[in-house]
């Protein structure tokens, strides 16, 4: 592939997403906002792995080729976590849709402000 002069930056990282894409699959499930989903994140802590599985509302992505990132909403003692995962990071070993949710906006932030039956989403059928 030859590399535009003009813009050598955006080309060089065109080529590097490329190649990294052939080499990290994503996985088969597609997520979508106001999905609910479990997402398996391997942790090293010392010598040793293990698997922090985090299930959550997906409130935002931003799709930027390899790049793509989302962002998972979950409650944790009652009070609202949000963190945000790159969807190609081979730290994440699994991802599995547990609910569709029916969502006419491209981000959810206002989730933040509801509590209760005011914060639950209609499902897909």
């Amino acid at each position: 592939m030859q590399v535009n002069m003009k813009k050598p930056s955006i080309a060089l990282l065109k080529v590097i997403e490329d190649k990294q894409k052939k080499e990290n699959p994503t996985f088969d499930t597609t997520i979508e906002i106001g999905d609910i989903i479990r997402l398996g994140y391997s942790i090293t802590e010392g010598d040793k792995e293990r698997t922090q599985f985090y299930e959550g509302l997906v409130i935002a992505m931003q799709n930027r080729g390899i790049r793509k990132t989302f962002k998972i909403r979950r409650n944790v003692q009652g009070i609202g976590v949000e963190q945000t995962f790159v969807l190609n990071s081979p730290k994440i070993t699994s991802i599995i849709k547990k609910q569709a949710s029916k969502v006419r906006q491209a981000k959810l932030y206002y989730i933040r402000k509801l509590s209760g039956k005011a914060a639950r989403l209609k499902r897909k059928l």
